[in-house]
């Protein structure tokens, strides 16, 4: 006799606590419910006390706020600088530009806004639109916002859950759970209490919200919803993560705030010294000292950082790896730790059988995957000479495929399981024994069984065949069917079971992380067409065990080593049991001896002491997102920058937190990609390391374009300061400073931003987080290259007004002179490990040859055209000028190609590494 239907009018107060470690009738007491579910009167009143069962969705701010927050930058405000600066002096074509690339930088920015938004809004397309419930003894179909606490909840076989549930009744029930724990098992579920400190994939009494009916049936009580449930506490977790600046913003912004008040500082200074000490008119000091700022503002190098990273971006995209953020591509650059989920990313998420154990041997299997692609081998040679596999394994692969409920299906290209994985992976295996799945159990017609269940733990089935008569095989916990059975198969009939030889092939197998399943069969009378659990209690011959794995991908293995020559550390974050992860790391070369820690032993750790654990621990099991959070930000206060891979709604926070959050495009849920910022679109760790080698590019590419920019501009910027100290001519007009900044940084510096990798760029550590945009090394090439600059052009100045030209033509000599110095750097900078006097430095890429056409273009029209003249007041230049400014270059190129040795010699060849 059912109870009666709940109707207290005294809605409990909240969802109780521990109720996985309770009784089912103590929670329906806790909740004021009954088996026969909530009156409607009743749900109406708690729906209208609790809210309706959905994540609160995130208020997104209004557009116009967003896009205007993008120009909140020091780097937009440096960019704007240099508009200003060349609208005062009339260079309004100049300043267009620059405002043209202020506002792409803001729309590229605005269409990338709302990722953590997306990323709940992901979540919660999870739950399924409508739930089928106990209301008043009756089964109803409601919309699932409106399940409320204390509701009776009915399950099936592909259905996903619609709240927390507290299981009442469970027949054959396990649920995939790989979105919140990690683990490619589904999950078997039963209705007894589960430990009190149970970790969430051991709580076997429950049923978690948004995850998957994989077989049998069910009933349970709601025992939390929206918010409350365990996906909602991970929709909370995202929400709260606060997201972070990359390296290269960080130092953009730091470099461009102190570099354009040290700017500002220095235009003060030699505004106030020419008008007071050498008694110029204000309005030619402050054209002088705006030429200054022109000069000292490398107005092309935001722009070209932005390119250098979407050229990263579009190489990335031909290695399977989507940028979702500009910046994460050099993030990758920075990055020393990958935190990688187990499941689906170094393993390939598939069950496929590893082993087989019978009586009279062992047999390996190859393959991978529900591929039916392999081969099955003796590890013994007088085993493997033998033209037939034993009779024994045969009986072994046959009672896999008969007690079995599973088929597999080629569809697109790719082989899909329905039902259990582990099913599926018995009829690939039958498949590559040379069994005919269809045609064998049409041969033996299955003519009852018993299911599987968490309480007897196995599943038996009564098959008949015409000529071998009727037979029951038994699938299930190995341990439950050596229990069962006191026989075992032999060549002739069946001999006494070996039990303890069995346990200890058992634990051979499951040091190695695999999953084992015993098979066992009885013969029984012809006629027989019943099966009860009577009928197992005696004559069960054990035929042996089935060992299986969740492949690793060979792909990874190979990555992860190019992960530690590059000086990457890799740890395995995963929900799976400690014993499986630490196999699985070691088979994929993790570490020697992988050091393992559990959540719970996590729980046990206090906050400060957790980063110099993290630090040294390889794998982390049985895992939950708090945990996963906390790895992730104790790596992060020892100053490593940290990439986070994941393919599950249980990843998303920690992917939010990570430096470089990695989710999988393949088989990863839309909650993980869009709480990522780049996404692997073949779903292969290796994909990752190539991002990495892309990343690093890009950052050294970067550096290049600085370490070419700034020592071009600075001596430009010294020349006009000596020009106001010692009160001489200004040998280049400030147009005319802005048409060399034009010219050559949309063409010169942006040729960098295509070079290839140089030789061993996977070969050096990760280089610091906290290491700024100007390295030692830089700085002091600024320095050198300014002053040589500086020499160069006042040396041709003074030389050319001595022979009695005129100014416009010694400015002309000046301008021309600069350009050909830094086409002439252009070739030293491009190889700072080694040097640039080989033929693929004289070469180039087509980028840089393009480049260099294109300035020498330029200028001859800037030097010979009448047009030109007028605007820039330029003269035309003889060919020995010409000569003369080439024989500059090469000298400069080979005062710095000396330079080059020098430190080399000196033991600072690490130095220009820092490069």
């Amino acid at each position: 006799m059912e109870t009666p239907t709940a109707d207290t009018g005294m809605p409990p107060e909240g969802p109780p606590e521990e109720v996985h470690a309770r009784l089912a009738e103590d929670v329906l007491a806790v909740l004021e419910t009954s088996s026969s579910g909530l009156s409607v009167d009743e749900a109406a009143r708690r729906l209208e006390k609790y809210g309706r069962n959905q994540l609160p969705a995130v208020a997104g701010r209004h557009p116009l706020l967003r896009f205007f927050a993008h120009f909140h930058n020091a780097l937009i405000y440096f960019l704007l600088a240099a508009a200003v600066a060349a609208s005062l002096l009339g260079h309004f074509v100049d300043a267009s530009v620059i405002v043209a690339v202020v506002l792409v930088n803001a729309v590229v920015g605005f269409v990338q806004e709302g990722k953590a938004e997306k990323a709940l809004n992901a979540i919660r397309n999870l739950i399924a639109p409508h739930a089928h419930l106990v209301r008043e003894g009756k089964h109803v179909e409601v919309p699932v916002d409106e399940i409320v606490l204390g509701d009776i909840v009915s399950l099936e076989a592909g259905d996903r859950v619609p709240a927390d549930l507290r299981l009442i009744r469970a027949s054959a029930l396990q649920i995939e759970e790989a979105i919140l724990t990690g683990e490619s098992v589904a999950a078997e579920k039963r209705v007894t209490p589960a430990p009190k400190e149970a970790a969430l994939g051991d709580c076997h009494s429950m049923a978690y919200s948004g995850t998957l009916v994989a077989t049998g049936q069910a009933t349970g009580v709601v025992v939390a919803t929206g918010s409350d449930t365990e996906i909602g506490r991970i929709s909370t977790l995202l929400r709260d993560v606060q997201p972070l600046t990359t390296p290269l913003l960080q130092q953009i912004n730091r470099f461009g705030t102190q570099f354009t008040w040290a700017t500002l500082a220095v235009t003060v200074v030699l505004f106030a010294f020419a008008v007071l000490v050498r008694g110029h008119i204000w309005s030619e000091a402050l054209i002088a000292v705006v030429a200054l700022a022109v000069a000292a503002i490398p107005e092309g190098l935001p722009a070209v950082i932005t390119i250098t990273l979407a050229i990263g971006v579009q190489r990335m995209a031909r290695r399977s790896a989507a940028i979702r953020q500009l910046p994460a591509v050099e993030t990758l650059g920075a990055t020393s730790v990958i935190c990688s989920d187990k499941t689906g990313t170094l393993t390939r998420n598939e069950m496929t059988v590893r082993r087989l154990e019978a009586p009279s041997g062992r047999m390996t299997v190859t393959g991978a995957g529900y591929v039916p692609e392999g081969e099955l081998t003796a590890e013994t040679s007088e085993k493997a000479a033998k033209d037939k596999q034993p009779t024994d394994i045969d009986r072994l692969i046959l009672a896999g495929l008969l007690c079995n409920d599973a088929q597999l299906n080629h569809t697109d290209g790719e082989w899909h399981v329905i039902g259990d994985p582990m099913e599926g992976a018995l009829v690939a295996l039958a498949i590559k024994a040379g069994l005919e799945p269809e045609s064998t159990r049409h041969e033996w017609p299955r003519l009852a069984e018993i299911p599987f269940d968490a309480k007897h733990r196995f599943m038996a089935t009564l098959n008949c065949h015409t000529t071998e008569g009727a037979q029951v095989f038994v699938k299930g916990a190995p341990d439950e069917l050596l229990q069962l059975c006191s026989l075992q198969a032999a060549d002739e009939g069946s001999v006494l079971l070996e039990r303890d030889a069995w346990t200890a092939r058992i634990a051979e197998a499951a040091a190695q992380g695999e999953r084992v399943l015993g098979l066992a069969t009885k013969q029984v009378s012809p006629g027989t067409n019943k099966l009860v659990f009577a009928d197992l209690d005696d004559g069960l011959v054990f035929v042996g065990l089935i060992g299986f794995i969740d492949p690793q991908r060979e792909e990874a293995m190979v990555a992860i080593k190019e992960c530690h020559s590059a000086g990457i550390m890799v740890k395995m974050i995963t929900g799976d049991h400690a014993a499986t992860a630490v196999a699985i790391a070691r088979q994929l070369g993790l570490d020697d001896d992988p050091h393992v820690l559990t959540g719970r032993e996590l729980d046990d750790i206090a906050d400060s002491n957790l980063p110099g654990i993290v630090t040294e621990t390889s794998v982390f099991a049985r895992t939950n997102p708090e945990h996963k959070l906390r790895i992730v930000r104790a790596l992060q206060s020892t100053g490593a920058v940290v990439a986070m891979t994941g393919d599950g709604v249980n990843d998303a926070p920690s992917l939010k937190q990570a430096n470089v959050g990695v989710g999988m495009g393949h088989k990863g849920t839309d909650a993980a990609k869009e709480a990522s910022q780049m996404v692997l679109l073949d779903d292969n760790f290796a994909s990752i390391v190539a991002a990495v080698n892309e990343g690093r590019v890009v950052y050294d590419n970067i550096r290049k374009v600085t370490a070419w920019t700034l020592p071009t501009n600075g001596g430009q910027v010294l020349a006009v300061i000596a020009a106001i100290l010692f009160n001489f001519a200004m040998p280049m007009s400030a147009v005319q400073i802005l048409w060399i900044n034009l010219i050559t940084a949309v063409t010169l510096g942006l040729s960098l931003a295509f070079e290839k990798a140089e030789p061993n760029v996977m070969q050096r550590r990760p280089r610091p987080a906290g290491q700024g945009l100007l390295t030692p090394f830089l700085v002091w090439r600024i320095v050198l290259v300014s002053f040589l600059f500086l020499i160069a052009a006042l040396g041709m100045f003074f030389y050319s007004l001595s022979r009695g030209d005129e100014l416009a033509l010694s400015r002309t000599l000046v301008v021309n002179t600069i350009v050909v110095l830094q086409v002439f750097y252009l070739f030293n900078v491009r190889y700072l490990h080694m040097t640039s006097f080989n033929w693929r430095g004289v070469l180039g890429t087509p980028a840089v040859l393009i480049a260099v056409a294109l300035v020498c273009i330029a200028q001859l029209a800037f030097t010979y055209l009448p047009v030109m003249h007028s605007l820039f007041d330029t003269r035309p230049l003889g060919v020995a000028d010409g000569m003369l400014i080439i024989t500059f270059g090469f000298a400069m190129m080979i005062v710095l190609e000396i330079e080059k040795v020098v430190l080399r010699r000196a033991g600072n060849a690490h130095a220009s590494n820092e490069l």
